[in-house]
């Protein structure tokens, strides 16, 4: 079955998260305490791993600030915790029409949920009882004139208990019951759910991962296994013998010195091979694997028996440590690898559960574990994990990005209450706190493209990219000069970052230009930037120069009457702004955006307050406006078409 969507209500933090859709893999963005923890648990107490058992108790993972109402508010059945959407794949549906016949199931679609004291998750599902008894009936042959006494038969129950209920039944007859009462719990429901179980995946849930040890002591390991006494990095340890191709036995049995060096080597090789693929952070490293007889000064248990132990050599400074001995993000990376490769040998599908995994990892390594996710788990199961590292934000991929949040409301003054743990798809989450790993995830991808813009222009923030981006379209529609194609533009904060900008790039053999806003008190840190050789004057831009003003921003570039037309469609105004308004006394400003901010400063407490990006948004949303055939439109541009000339004049062949 495919996994569509799930609701978590009446756990935890959780009253309600909301509808949560999800592909292949499934990113949970916040902070800490959001309730990204309690949503993965809630997930795998639908259907848990053995190995990682999970059961919902009412008094512990109830909402406490509801517990005492909890038969007021579930008066008939136990609180819901968890509901899921599937879609049945072709062998699941098929094994179904197989036994019910054509049509049997109305939608492919399922609901699987699992409430407080549930042995088993619940589904619920469409079934067309007409044509699953119309299917058994033929299958069984039952005579035309016999079929009349099961038209009243709304369900295979019904169906049943009239043929139970008849006294001498014929051939047929007793075929038909015969039919019905082999199925699972004697119903076509019985049959549909026991297909849907058998064909659920399990949830693994991993909060911690068991990091592997450095040595095992391989002569007492078969009887210690048997005992129960095998530490868990001991067997992970196991875990990786078998990854690397070997095991214990096999190990234990070879009978020359060549054969044991064979093994062990091979086993290193392979291990090394695999690990590099996804370390980046040091490629002059191998894992060396040895068997050794023990030392008597050594350590119990590995003062007496034979001994493998797991080395990791540095090729570049010709060393060699214990496992044991490197970083902790090493050693969790590699148990990581090591785990997670004996669950895809188990091949059944799962859904993997992972709780802020890679914490110890450095950034780049983060983007490691996040290639793996991608190459070597998600193409056998579907992959949910929570994080609050930007690192660990698939920033190529944000429609697999969710945001966790605990939503706070103030009901009156003074008085704040929570709403509970809230999963949304959206990126408008009121703390900040909630949405910097996303944030950092952006900023990161958006250097990772200057790297690779050979010509990179410098601009002040998102919004100056989106007004100029559909400038350039509207110019372009109408055959004029566009912004060349070869530009990558950035949001570089304005003049006080542009230095630093430049500097982070010096050599990375970028072509970088800046166009920025202009006031009358940034003359100076214009000035220091050209007398410092931070850029050329001609890719020094700033709006005033090119539209022949004293100051200017990027709004400049609009006709004042085109540019509260798209003010007040992007903000909704109930009392739209005029060209008058801008002009009423005290308003002395000279750039249009200072206009509007004072405007908008004079309005009631009940009006949206003002934002340089919505207006932004709103005319790359809605383009049509610059096609219009009007003079407000034509000045506008004209005067973009200014900008952009200036701005294409700066390349650098």
């Amino acid at each position: 079955m495919r996994f569509k969507s799930f609701r978590v209500t009446n756990f935890r933090s959780i009253q309600d998260s909301g509808e949560c859709t999800l592909d292949q893999v499934l990113c949970l963005v916040g902070k800490n305490e959001a309730g990204k923890t309690a949503l993965l648990l809630a997930l795998a107490g639908l259907n848990p791993h053995p190995s990682a058992p999970v059961e919902y108790d009412k008094e512990r993972d109830y909402p406490r600030l509801r517990l005492t109402e909890y038969d007021e508010l579930h008066p008939d059945e136990a609180a819901l915790v968890i509901s899921t959407r599937w879609e049945i794949e072709d062998e699941e549906y098929q094994t179904i029409l197989d036994a019910l016949g054509s049509g049997a199931l109305n939608s492919r679609e399922i609901v699987a949920t699992r409430r407080y004291g549930a042995k088993a998750p619940e589904f619920k599902h469409s079934i067309n009882f007409k044509k699953v008894i119309a299917h058994l009936i033929t299958s069984e042959k039952v005579p035309v004139k016999e079929r009349q006494l099961f038209e009243k038969a709304g369900t295979t129950d019904e169906l049943r208990k009239t043929l139970e209920g008849l006294s001498p039944r014929t051939e047929a007859q007793e075929r038909l019951l015969q039919r019905i009462n082999k199925l699972p719990s004697k119903s076509a429901t019985g049959l549909v759910h026991s297909v849907l179980l058998s064909c659920l995946p399990q949830f693994l849930f991993f909060s911690h991962y068991d990091r592997m040890d450095g040595q095992l002591r391989l002569d007492t390991y078969a009887p210690r296994a048997t005992q129960g006494q095998v530490t868990p990095g001991e067997r992970v340890f196991v875990d990786f013998l078998e990854y690397a191709g070997t095991s214990v036995e096999a190990i234990l049995s070879a009978k020359t010195y060549e054969g044991l060096n064979a093994k062990c080597e091979a086993a290193s090789n392979r291990i090394s091979q695999q690990l590099l693929e996804y370390w980046t952070q040091n490629p002059h490293l191998e894992i060396d694997v040895r068997v050794t007889k023990a030392e008597p000064e050594d350590e119990p248990p590995f003062d007496e028996g034979t001994i493998a132990r797991a080395r990791v050599k540095n090729n570049l400074h010709k060393v060699s440590v214990p496992f044991s001995e490197r970083s902790a993000g090493f050693i969790w990376f590699f148990s990581f690898l090591v785990k997670f490769a004996q669950v895809r040998k188990e091949g059944a599908t799962l859904v993997l559960l992972l709780d802020e995994p890679g914490l110890t990892l450095h950034g780049k390594a983060q983007s490691d574990l996040l290639r793996y996710f991608e190459e070597k788990l998600a193409p056998q199961h579907q992959v949910i994990f929570s994080t609050h590292s930007p690192f660990m934000v698939p920033a190529d991929k944000l429609p697999s990005v969710r945001i966790v949040e605990d939503r706070i409301a103030a009901k009156a003054p003074g008085y704040w209450t929570s709403e509970g743990t809230k999963v949304r798809a959206d990126s408008l989450a009121v703390d900040r706190d909630t949405l910097f790993p996303l944030q950092g995830a952006l900023g990161y991808e958006v250097t990772q493209a200057l790297f690779v813009g050979k010509y990179t222009l410098l601009v002040e923030g998102p919004g100056d990219i989106l007004f100029l981006q559909a400038l350039s379209a509207a110019l372009s529609r109408r055959g004029k000069s566009a912004i060349d194609t070869r530009w990558t533009l950035c949001p570089s904060g304005g003049i006080d970052k542009i230095q630093p900008f430049v500097s982070l790039f010096s050599e990375a053999n970028l072509n970088v230009a800046a166009l920025t806003d202009y006031a009358k008190r940034d003359a100076r840190k214009l000035e220091s930037l050209k007398q410092n050789n931070i850029l050329s004057d001609e890719r020094l831009m700033n709006f005033a120069a090119i539209l022949g003003e004293e100051e200017a921003d990027v709004e400049d570039i609009f006709s004042p009457a085109l540019f509260l037309r798209i003010v007040n469609a992007a903000f909704g105004l109930p009392k739209p702004l005029t060209v008058e308004d801008l002009q009423k006394e005290g308003n002395n400003e000279g750039r249009l955006l200072k206009k509007i901010e004072a405007c908008f400063r004079v309005m009631p407490p009940s009006a949206p307050p003002y934002s340089h990006y919505k207006p932004a948004e709103w005319i790359f949303l809605n383009p049509s406006v610059l096609d219009e055939e009007s003079t407000e439109v034509a000045a506008t541009l004209g005067r973009a078409e200014k900008v952009i000339l200036a701005v294409n004049n700066a390349l650098v062949p």
